[in-house]
């Protein structure tokens, strides 16, 4: 085993790096440094199952906000692979806390640190689990979404929340709770995400429709579906979901049916570019 396997390549980003040094200007880098240790072993519990599964890792991106394991998989592995990675970073901080635990009861770091610490571990776990997306909580949210909607439905689905939530949660901020700058900054950070991933989801389909015509999807069993031999193939890959592969039926006028493979539908998409040409035509062409 190579030591990548257990140590990924870490990127800082350089607005981080900017905070850095500030934080020794302003006399809080040992705070700055408890924050991003935590975030660093939260991240690395990510890694450590993702590399369990042999997932393609390019490192961990350590930032202002946190962190994010900067992987190569985009709905391509099977649901409970990416459940199981997503809440390897949340129990991580129940390791934190044993370490905590373990540090004041021997008087290993000053008691002023310690508390430090599990302070930033508690809201650094507890914010980590709100539904909002890119947030863990948000990704566990849409991957419940996955496996109850087809794939663009889920992710559509969890991006309108998420938005609606930060929005919310902003107004609170703002009207309702004590104002606090951070919140507030960290809140609207997250809802320009969401707004950029919104903007960015055509591309994030198709991405997952393209990895599945590679054969890099994760087949569990069939699903069926059926649609008018007057829909395009984008209504057809509307139904697609995790985890299946899909036998489509197309229904002919006085209810004739021909069926036809999900290969052949992505092939006739992304070779045949058949973008505007009804599948009642592809069909007739395929077989």
């Amino acid at each position: 085993m190579t030591l990548r396997r257990f140590l990924p390549p870490i990127h800082i980003h350089p607005v981080l790096l900017v905070f850095i040094i500030i934080s020794f200007l302003t006399g809080t880098f040992i705070e700055l440094m408890i924050i991003l240790g935590i975030v660093l072993i939260h991240e690395l519990g990510h890694f450590m199952m993702a590399s369990a599964f042999r997932w393609r890792i390019r490192g961990i991106i350590l930032w202002v906000f946190g962190g994010v394991m900067d992987t190569d998989e985009h709905g391509t592995r099977p649901l409970h692979e990416e459940i199981l990675v997503t809440i390897a970073g949340p129990l991580q901080h129940l390791f934190i806390y044993m370490l905590l635990l373990f540090l004041s009861g021997n008087q290993f770091a000053p008691s002023s640190m310690v508390e430090m610490a599990f302070f930033y571990n508690t809201v650094i776990l507890l914010f980590n689990l709100l539904p909002i997306w890119p947030l863990d909580g948000g990704k566990l949210l849409f991957l419940i979404f996955s496996g109850l909607f087809p794939y663009r439905r889920a992710y559509h689905s969890i991006l309108l929340f998420s938005l609606c939530l930060n929005v919310l949660l902003i107004l609170l901020l703002l009207l309702a709770v004590p104002f606090t700058l951070s919140a507030f900054v960290l809140f609207s950070f997250l809802t320009m995400e969401n707004r950029k991933s919104w903007k960015e989801r055509y591309y994030v389909f198709i991405r997952f429709l393209l990895r599945r015509y590679q054969g890099e999807a994760s087949i569990k069993r069939v699903h069926s579906i059926e649609v008018s031999c007057h829909s395009f193939l984008m209504d057809v890959f509307n139904h697609f979901r995790r985890d299946r592969k899909h036998t489509i039926y197309v229904t002919f006028p006085g209810n004739n049916r021909q069926a036809m493979d999900e290969m052949d539908c992505l092939h006739s998409y992304f070779h045949e570019r058949y973008y505007q040409k009804p599948i009642g035509e592809i069909v007739r062409h395929v077989s």
